[in-house]
């Protein structure tokens, strides 16, 4: 694959009846971090350390902008993340890349309204079903 830049960016995830929308045109921001658990293995013989990979994990942070449109405003489709355990599909693809796909639950849906009049959210997910996040 080539180098590519954020530019074009879709973001969808599952609203609070499990269906798929897209809320791209509302987000401002996505941060992905896919860390992964190490076990310090190192015996009294080594002279560095030695590790161990253990369980990977995901957390994503989607920031955008306050939308109550019908079916796919940001907020109509983040609204349930406080009052529900819904588990979500959330499927990030940069334009002519490779799809992120996997399970999460919303930990966090904070709206926040700027001094100078700005209204916006910001969503957190972490992942949910056990299997690891790839890139497709």
């Amino acid at each position: 694959m080539a180098k590519q830049s954020g530019i074009t960016y879709a973001v969808s995830i599952d609203d609070g009846a499990g269906s798929p929308q897209t809320i791209s045109n509302d987000v401002l921001s996505v941060t992905v971090n896919t860390p992964r658990a190490v076990q310090d293995v190192t015996g009294l013989d080594k002279a560095a350390v030695e590790r161990l990979l253990l369980l990977a994990d995901a957390t994503v942070s989607i920031t955008g902008v306050y939308n109550t449109q019908a079916t796919t405003g940001s907020h109509t489709v983040l609204k349930s993340i406080p009052s529900s355990a819904q588990v979500r599909t959330l499927v990030l693809t940069p334009l002519g890349g490779s799809a992120l796909t996997m399970e999460v639950v919303g930990t966090n849906y904070t709206v926040a309204r700027s001094q100078s009049g700005e209204l916006t959210f910001t969503a957190e997910f972490a992942l949910q079903n056990g299997t690891a996040p790839a890139w497709s």
